[in-house]
């Protein structure tokens, strides 16, 4: 899915048997593997060798028939959210050998004459599902432990794939294997299911702007207004009536037909700049919903955080409902609570939180436990609050702090008693990806209405405020100066744990940088992960931790929706130099000399201190110089014994900073800073067009 939010790591209390194993064409009853299969979260997951290799998933609810009710039920990038809360596609997020797509299905919500769900994936610009690897579905219960996994081992030449689908036998919901290809791609499979696609978005769009210029009302757009306005595409509470009368006292009944889908991605700009203020200087303070100011204390700031995060969930249901659906809530009325007192033998204990939503007269509950500052999860503190939940029937305890958790390195142990038959599933969600989600919402898809664009504004300058306390991750611990120190001196040495330690810090830290720039720009940034699926977590990290101890520097990718390249951010310790670069592949057509003028004119506004280098075949290294040389001289990129170059490498430098914090000398504000900037005056000046079919050409010979 394009452009969604990241979701949490999940770490179950407790769990079961083992994951039951299927093949191509094999069916099983999902009571027959847990008994909290009201809501589950299916995740489909691929690999591949560049880092770039990519699919989009969506699902589409059918009939007895095979076909869809009506347009709304198809759930794609364009249209991810069905309206009850039935189906919700939350986007991929990253794990420790890759990436993988997820979705929430609350199988108590889907409607009776649904009697099919079946999930698929989707390739775009003519790639093959050939060019991937490990492809692979996971489906998981309401407490978050996996119940089925489906491999496809060849999935053959084909644009579009159904993974699987979810059915109904008296009364129970089954899974099927399939395995399927589609050559058409997501518009044929769609077209087959009974979708009435519109793929001529560039047409539509021009008659949007020519009803605008004659004074047509103009269609709400979220990319046009500050305060974003309802999507236009169908959801599931508008597909009945696809033709509506529109009148006039003056004119007669006009027809109106529903907008199809469209596969053609949304095209997503920031908004407008926001008015001229009327303050009389800037000493005056804009009135804040949720004032930050005033706080002293960590115990004011994280009950504070607490309030204003549930209060805004309450009230703003696509919020609220993008949070808890990663955590196997139902859809339903939500209520929140601050500061609830529960029993515990001689000590009750009061959480920071609770959460509860009712669905047909069922209630689904959360406890949640808050750390603002930087402060550490204590696991006394969420012990306590898991062993309470499990008594009472409680479905889980969420846990919100700085920290980005990883797969294989939770922030807390928790221990489960095996004689509870109840499951208490722990998650944990960081407040970066609470920003994440609202800037998503805000500034790039849209929300209900202007009151809830303004809440979640409201949310996001609490957050951002200095004084909150809910930035995001910002140690990297206390190994970090020794490891440093080790490095500078070479006494560090191959197996020290405290170079593992620096290791899950910086990946934290990627985690959230993509988390905060994919937020800002409305598209899809996700870390990249080279290491097979299903490799262990912990055994990649001691490798990463021995490479560190034997070349001092900390490396790591980013895929950027919507660039020629992978991002690439190196810290040499050894040198203290931050280094951002990227790689793009040469045009297939034109000469040399063509390539490296248009290249240099791309960079016009790109700062003069970027390096430039020309990526030579045989991997040699190639003439290089700095953008400010290069202006005048484009040639000097050309080999000297006429070698074919095959792309160039942009590279931005940095002195690094030291400190382990967020302060302004600290390494995590260094490598923010470092990445936006690259991002900003390099990346964002780069021409996909010319080079999008060589990278798909690299991709598929890897």
């Amino acid at each position: 899915m394009r452009g969604m939010w990241c979701v949490s790591h999940i770490t179950t209390v407790h769990l079961g048997g083992l994951v039951h194993e299927m093949v191509k064409g094999a069916n099983v009853g999902l009571a027959a593997l847990s008994e909290d299969v009201g809501s589950v979260m299916v995740r489909l997951g691929w690999s591949s060798p560049t880092g770039e290799g990519d699919a989009d998933v969506s699902v589409l609810l059918l009939t007895a028939d095979g076909k869809v009710r009506s347009d709304g039920d198809f759930y794609f990038y364009n249209n991810p959210v069905a309206a009850d809360g039935s189906v919700q596609l939350l986007g991929k997020a990253p794990t420790a050998d890759g990436n993988e797509d997820r979705i929430t299905f609350d199988l108590t919500a889907i409607a009776d004459d649904a009697e099919r769900i079946v999930v698929a994936a989707s390739r775009y610009e003519g790639a093959r599902f050939s060019d991937l690897h490990d492809l692979c579905l996971t489906l998981a219960d309401g407490a978050g432990e996996n119940l089925l996994r489906f491999a496809i081992d060849d999935p053959g030449e084909v644009g579009a794939l159904l993974f699987g689908e979810l059915y109904r036998r008296g009364g129970d919901w089954k899974f099927r294997a399939i395995g399927q290809g589609y050559e058409s791609g997501l518009a044929g499979l769609a077209t087959d299911f009974g979708v009435d696609i519109d793929d001529d978005a560039e047409v539509s769009e021009a008659g949007e702007a020519e009803k605008q210029e004659v004074g047509a009302a103009p269609v709400p757009q979220a990319q046009a207004q500050p305060l974003p306005a309802i999507p236009t595409q169908p959801t599931s509470e508008r597909p009945a009536d696809p033709v509506r009368p529109v009148t006039t006292p003056d004119q007669p009944v006009v027809a109106k037909v529903a907008p199809r889908p469209r596969t053609a991605k949304k095209k997503v700009t920031l908004p407008k700049v926001a008015k001229k203020s009327l303050a009389e200087n800037d000493a005056w303070r804009v009135a804040r919903l949720f004032p930050a100011a005033a706080l002293k204390s960590d115990r004011e700031r994280e009950t504070r955080a607490t309030s204003v995060l549930l209060s805004v969930m309450t009230q703003v249901p696509e919020f609220g409902r993008r949070l808890t659906a990663a955590f196997g809530a139902p859809s339903g009325r939500m209520e929140t609570f601050t500061e609830v007192t529960l029993p515990n033998g001689d000590t009750p204990r009061r959480p920071d939180g609770v959460i509860r939503i009712e669905r047909a007269g069922k209630l689904w509950t959360a406890l949640v436990e808050t750390k603002t500052n930087g402060n550490s999860l204590k696991p006394d503190q969420v012990q306590a609050y898991a062993d309470i939940a499990a008594r009472r029937g409680y479905e889980a305890v969420i846990t919100l702090s700085n920290d980005v958790e990883l797969d294989g390195s939770p922030l807390v142990e928790v221990k489960a008693d095996g004689r509870r038959k109840h499951k208490v599933a722990l998650w944990h969600l960081s407040w970066a990806e609470v920003a994440h989600q609202a800037q998503m919402l805000i500034r790039h898809e849209g929300v209900g209405n202007a009151a809830h664009a303004w809440l979640l504004q409201e949310l996001l300058h609490y957050l951002q405020h200095e004084n909150s306390g809910c930035h995001g991750f910002q140690n990297m611990g206390p190994a970090w100066v020794p490891v440093r120190n080790g490095i500078d001196d070479e006494t560090l040495c191959q197996g020290d744990s405290r170079a593992v330690e620096v290791v899950e810090s910086w990946e934290r830290l990627v985690r959230q940088v993509c988390l905060r720039l994919g937020g800002e720009l409305g598209q899809k940034v996700l870390p990249v992960q080279r290491a097979k699926r299903g490799s262990d977590p912990r055994t990649r990290r001691a490798a990463l931790a021995d490479q560190l101890c034997a070349d001092g520097r900390l490396e790591a990718e980013l895929r950027i929706d919507g660039t020629p390249g992978i991002l690439a951010l190196c810290a040499d310790l050894r040198t203290g130099k931050l280094r951002t670069s990227i790689e793009i592949p040469a045009p297939e057509q034109g000469y040399p000399l063509t390539w490296s003028k248009r290249l240099v004119r791309q960079l016009a506004d790109a700062p003069a201190d970027l390096h430039v280098e020309a990526l030579l075949a045989g991997q040699a290294p190639g003439p290089r110089g700095t953008l400010e040389r290069l202006r005048p001289e484009p040639a000097d990129l050309l080999p000297k014994d006429g070698t074919s170059i095959t792309g160039y490498r942009l590279s931005l430098f940095r002195s690094m900073g030291n400190t382990r914090g967020n302060a302004e000398s600290g390494f995590i504000r260094s490598v923010d800073e470092s990445v936006d900037r690259f991002h900003a005056h390099v990346v964002v000046h780069l021409d996909r067009r010319t080079s999008s079919s060589r990278t798909r050409e690299t991709a598929a010979a890897s």
